[in-house]
């Protein structure tokens, strides 16, 4: 697996391609969710992402403090159907977290999980702050970790 992290003006035409591709192949056909994917936050966020023989199998989004939350956020996360239930969630998130705390230097991070992945947040130490809501039609929980009370 080939890890990167890039802005959106370091990535190529081919990623970018890629990682639009795999978005709305799991969030728009896969999730049968219509909503705006192209929302004007790419332009400021990084791009974490992961490819297997030059495809993009996993993917988020991580957004500075401002754009989305009061703190910097984690989004549009995904992984590949095919490529499941072996780990590369649990990777990508690590690194994305890693990545706002070490190189960013935030100590917080928001999150709009979909409600079924409570645990899974939970288990990096996000914390819940909302009750379920609805977002584009399915189930959402707003989650924190704050790197003062996981430490």
């Amino acid at each position: 697996m080939d890890w990167k992290i890039k802005k959106f003006d370091e990535l190529t035409v081919k990623e970018l391609y890629e990682i639009l591709k795999v978005r709305a192949e799991v969030f728009v056909v896969e999730q049968e969710c219509v909503y705006q994917d192209l929302d004007s936050k790419d332009e400021n966020a990084y791009h974490l992402f992961g490819e297997d023989q030059g495809e993009v199998v996993g993917y988020l989004r991580i957004l500075p403090k401002g754009i989305a939350y009061q703190e910097a956020a984690i989004g549009r996360v995904l992984t590949k159907q095919t490529y499941r239930k072996k780990g590369l969630s649990l990777e990508m998130v690590k690194r994305a977290i890693d990545y706002i705390l070490d190189e960013i230097g935030e100590d917080a991070i928001r999150i709009s999980a979909q409600a079924y992945l409570l645990k899974f947040y939970e288990g990096f130490g996000f914390e819940k702050t909302s009750e379920v809501y609805l977002e584009d039609g399915i189930e959402h929980i707003e989650m924190l970790y704050n790197r003062l009370s996981v430490e």
